[in-house]
């Protein structure tokens, strides 16, 4: 009977020894051996993970969120007008406010003849308008009275001189390309019919062409559209170069 006691109370030894060691077992710092091994976390593991955080940080989920603000993410150079173009300069061929303008060369005119609407009594010429057309790129100045020579045989090399007497104060015309100027020449008429005569008494004189030169604006040949040039005693009058068509 006290064997038997003795055993009893061995067996609850053992079963009260095994309880302690499984709630050992059971407890976070037992079983080191078991996390070791790559066993399934306790759910408990993962609740002292997430309390042992630092309150207040960004969870990465938060993180990315915050770094796709468009403030914090847009470069400082696409702020509004920063890429804005510079006004043009102005064209480096536009002339300076101000700026004198060169004296027309030859080459840059075109000169053409016609009879003048208003020209004094007579057979002959009488009077004719020259016209002078800038052909070039660029603004120039005409300027002055013209001379004149009468081109025999419509040859500028065998040219006679007439005796110019000019009327009208002389000033600066500005051509633009493309734009115009003019002077008049009014030669002394001719008379009668057929062949006609001068006032005179010389012999009128006809040409096929006029040389007609500007001062630094080179020497022009010109002829009339529509005949030639009758005149008599070899002298004309001329205006200076106008902006404003003569009659």
């Amino acid at each position: 009977m006290r064997y038997v006691n003795g055993m009893r109370g061995s067996a609850v030894a053992v079963v009260v020894a095994s309880a302690a060691l499984a709630v050992a077992g059971c407890q976070p710092g037992g079983g080191g051996a078991d996390a070791g091994d790559g066993g399934v976390t306790p759910s408990g593991a993962v609740s002292s993970a997430a309390s042992s955080s630092t309150p207040g940080a960004p969870t990465p989920g938060n993180s990315a969120s915050g770094s796709s603000t468009p403030s914090a993410s847009r470069p400082a150079s696409s702020a509004p007008g920063s890429s804005s173009p510079a006004a043009p300069a102005p064209p480096s061929s536009a002339p300076a406010p101000g700026g004198s303008a060169a004296t027309c060369s030859a080459g840059s005119l075109k000169a053409t003849a016609r009879q003048a609407a208003v020209r004094p009594a007579g057979t002959g010429t009488g009077a004719a308008v020259v016209e002078f057309t800038n052909v070039s790129g660029r603004t120039c100045v005409l300027k002055g009275h013209p001379t004149v020579a009468g081109a025999g045989n419509g040859s500028p090399e065998m040219n006679v001189p007439l005796t110019v007497q000019p009327t009208g104060a002389a000033a600066p015309v500005k051509v633009a390309p493309g734009g115009k100027a003019w002077v008049k020449l009014t030669f002394v008429q001719v008379q009668g019919e057929a062949d006609g005569y001068c006032v005179s008494g010389s012999a009128p004189v006809v040409y096929p062409t006029m040389v007609v030169r500007l001062p630094g604006s080179g020497a022009h040949q010109v002829a009339l559209d529509d005949g030639q040039f009758a005149e008599c005693d070899d002298t004309v009058t001329v205006t200076a170069v106008s902006a404003v068509r003569p009659s």
